[in-house]
């Protein structure tokens, strides 16, 4: 499904080659192919490879990343790739994977426990180094689905205070920078005096509540000056769009734009494959990748975008059976950190496409262009399943 979205996509003539690798669907197709071979040698490892040589893959990838300002091949002011003749292999699609090997070994060593803050410190360093290391590149998108982590750590005892103060900071941060910091320091005083009055009868400790209400208005107070100092304009004006605080359909918006009018398009039953003349006409930009489901909707309609969203669902939900069914702490980790990072790419992409979210650069899993991104999932999801594959009932 995803080569054939891709074929419409790029498609420049009629009873075109599908085999023409100087073609953009050409070289999908011997990328699908290749990695099927790629498939049969990651099965052919043994399992405890993979997991005795963690920490060995988790070094490899970040040398990797770090050779790229040296050796890598610049593309739209991206210095992500490594260039061999006409393909080019972007190392961040597999160091995903390194990282998922290399938390999954952290979290089952000796006495290692997320209760304990030096432990949380060290699996948040094995996190942040490719994320620091990608956004060099820079490669906000690619960097973001790190956040995916946060899976496998919250299943494996991080304590929910992380969740509930990354939510909250996002959530003053974005109201803050709507609405106003006045306005939002009103409404966290109000909550203040309704949670005191609730818990008067407790003998509620007073400091802490109005310490936490202080760091919440502080926090709000500087989040505009954060907003103009520390974010690019172009990712100022995409949070500016989501938000309603502006519209410019000509300029920042125009991808989201016309991602919509095409997905709008399609109707209920969509106009059929190669008929989607939003499609066929080029007007979204990049379609052939990030906004690929776009695509999807024009051509499938809203009955062939819920199959697909359904397809997706039923392979997490069977990807999250599988992690939690093991019997090793290693593979279930790593299971959920698969589950993790084919949620996030799935979750944001869509979110993306529909102008739920701000545009970032996050393909959809085996639907969006590009050899690497496929080659990385593929590597991803079948490393798990060979873990499966050992698992003892």
């Amino acid at each position: 499904m995803g080569w054939a979205t891709i074929y419409s996509t790029t498609l420049a003539e009629v009873n075109a080659n599908i085999f023409d690798i100087s073609k953009l669907y050409g070289k999908q197709l011997l990328w699908i192919g290749l990695g099927v071979f790629l498939v049969v040698l990651v099965l052919s490892v043994e399992a405890k490879f993979y997991q005795g040589f963690a920490s060995i893959i988790y070094i490899v990838a970040l040398l990797a990343l770090l050779g790229l300002p040296f050796f890598g091949k610049t593309i739209a002011g991206q210095t992500a790739w490594y260039s061999f003749g006409s393909f080019s292999i972007q190392p961040a699609e597999f160091v995903k994977v390194a990282a998922a090997l290399a938390i999954a070994k952290y979290l089952t060593g000796i006495n290692v426990s997320l209760k304990n803050f030096k432990n949380q410190f060290q699996v948040l360093l094995l996190m942040l180094l490719p994320m620091a290391l990608i956004m060099l590149q820079p490669d906000a998108g690619s960097a973001l689905i790190y956040l995916a982590f946060i899976f496998p750590l919250y299943r494996e005892g991080l304590p929910s205070f992380y969740l509930i103060v990354g939510t909250l900071a996002v959530t003053i941060f974005l109201t803050s920078i709507k609405f106003g910091a006045v306005y939002v320091s009103g409404i966290i005083l109000a909550i203040l005096f309704l949670l005191l009055y609730i818990k008067r009868k407790q003998k509620p400790n007073y400091f802490l509540f109005i310490a936490i209400a202080a760091l919440c208005i502080g926090f709000s107070f500087s989040a505009n000056l954060m907003f103009d100092k520390l974010l690019q304009p172009h990712h100022k004006d995409r949070f500016e769009i989501i938000l309603g605080m502006k519209s410019d359909p000509s300029g920042a918006e125009y991808n989201t734009y016309h991602s919509k009018v095409a997905i709008g398009s399609g109707g209920f039953s969509g106009k059929g494959w190669l008929q989607g003349t939003q499609t066929t006409g080029r007007y979204v930009p990049e379609q052939h990748t990030d906004y690929i489901f776009s695509a999807v909707g024009e051509e499938w309609g809203f009955l062939g975008s819920s199959i697909v969203i359904l397809l997706f669902c039923s392979l997490m939900l069977r990807l999250w059976f599988l992690a939690e069914r093991q019997k090793s702490n290693f593979s279930r980790i790593y299971g959920y950190s698969v589950v993790g990072i084919l949620f996030f790419h799935f979750f944001v992409n869509i979110g993306m496409v529909l102008g739920v979210f701000p545009t970032v650069g996050i393909p959809l899993p085996f639907f969006s262009y590009g050899g690497s991104g496929l080659w990385g999932m593929l590597i991803l999801i079948f490393i798990f399943l060979k873990f499966d594959a050992k698992r003892m009932d």
